[in-house]
């Protein structure tokens, strides 16, 4: 069940990052440690959900932002709008060992993404955007996000809802989600997919009250779309995760 585990590991750095992100003026710079948990719901046939503990490593500079394997680096700042390149695996691959339904078909391998982010802070609003390329050439893939945020603040509690709406091209959804010709059996149809719109709503609560670190939890709930949940590979068009992290700095 490796893309279990993968996929938490996703989750949990991302947490980790909005942590540290929702507090940025009042974080201090330097190495920081921890632990978090995952729970993920997964779409493809034959996974169950899967819960996971993993350590937390990282660095937060200036202009430099290391979060396990995700990697931001601060390339232009004006005001309250800054721009960013990055980089961060895509953990979306699967063996034929890992279920059932992936019996005779190739490996699609994890990969790792870069491109470039703008942030633009507007008070206690925060508007992302970003496209990332595969990088390895694995999917040879494209996928833009665009996501809005708003932190509430009680006293040392910070609430953020956020909303976001992602663009996968067709190479990377046919390669994660598509049955190659040769790959068809009669319990497996051959299926190509094009480009889906995705969407995903969150809450996370974050405070540094607990500890001495900063202690994050949240869920979200992403809608897949009609390319990828029409494939065969999967059985379901929503899923939902789950996470809770503490980390601290040295």
């Amino acid at each position: 069940m490796k893309r279990n585990y993968s996929v938490s590991c996703s989750v949990l750095a991302l947490a980790m990052l909005g942590s540290h992100t929702a507090a940025a003026q009042e974080a201090p710079a330097g190495f920081l440690y921890g632990i978090g948990v995952g729970v993920n719901q997964e779409i493809y046939r034959g996974y169950s959900n899967r819960t996971i503990p993993l350590p937390i490593l990282g660095y937060r500079g200036e202009k430099l932002s290391v979060y396990g394997p995700f990697v931001s680096y601060q390339l232009a700042e004006l005001g309250n709008f800054s721009v960013s390149a990055k980089l961060a695996p895509r953990f979306d691959g699967f063996d034929s060992s890992d279920s059932a339904v992936f019996t005779g078909m190739a490996k699609r391998k994890d990969s790792l993404d870069g491109g470039i982010a703008v942030q633009l802070r507007q008070q206690d609003w925060l508007l992302e955007a970003d496209t990332v390329f595969d990088l390895l050439g694995n999917a040879n893939g494209q996928e833009s996000t665009l996501a809005v945020s708003y932190s509430y603040r009680f006293n040392a509690v910070v609430v953020e809802p956020k909303f976001a709406v992602s663009y996968a091209n067709s190479d990377l959804v046919d390669y994660y989600y598509g049955v190659r010709e040769n790959e068809a059996t009669t319990g497996r149809s051959a299926y190509s997919a094009d480009g889906a719109w995705n969407y995903t709503a969150g809450l996370a609560v974050s405070t540094p009250l607990l500890f001495g670190g900063m202690t994050r939890l949240g869920i979200e709930h992403k809608w897949y779309g009609s390319s990828i949940s029409d494939s065969p590979l999967t059985d379901r068009d929503t899923g939902l995760s789950a996470f809770i992290s503490w980390s601290r700095f040295f």
